[in-house]
């Protein structure tokens, strides 16, 4: 899901061993709507609250999940789908982090995000409906 405002968008630094990038992101639980995951990992990741804003984008991607990532699927899945949602704001919402997944935000100028993001998924989405 990317959050963003007129003139930026949110960032949240993995909480990994490496310097990783992303919008908020996140599984699915079992039964649960592509949907219904991003409104509760929208609370989850920046505190922000309700899923009256977020659109749809109705597209997804399949990707072969990075060997450095496999470790948090079961052992056989190598593939995740990949679902699109926006969440725009007016202007920057105070964001609190969950200390297990990220360490650190930032809000940055469409551009600088481009150039920052980690996925290749990731960039795409923001460059095709952000942009």
């Amino acid at each position: 899901m990317v959050i963003y405002t007129p003139t930026e968008i949110l960032l949240l630094k993995r909480n990994a061993d490496f310097e990783f990038w992303q919008s908020v992101t996140g599984s699915l639980e079992a039964g649960e709507k592509p949907v219904d995951a991003a409104v509760r990992e929208l609370q989850e990741e920046t505190g922000i609250d309700g899923g009256d804003k977020l659109i749809d984008c109705q597209y997804s991607v399949d990707f072969e999940i990075s060997p450095k990532w496999r470790d948090r699927y079961p052992p056989h899945v190598t593939v995740n789908t990949e679902h699109v949602f926006l969440y725009p704001l007016p202007d920057r919402a105070e964001i609190i982090l969950s200390p297990e997944e990220h360490t650190e935000y930032i809000w940055l100028d469409y551009r600088s995000a481009l150039a920052k993001v980690s996925s290749h998924t990731n960039h795409a989405a923001i460059e095709q409906f952000v942009l």
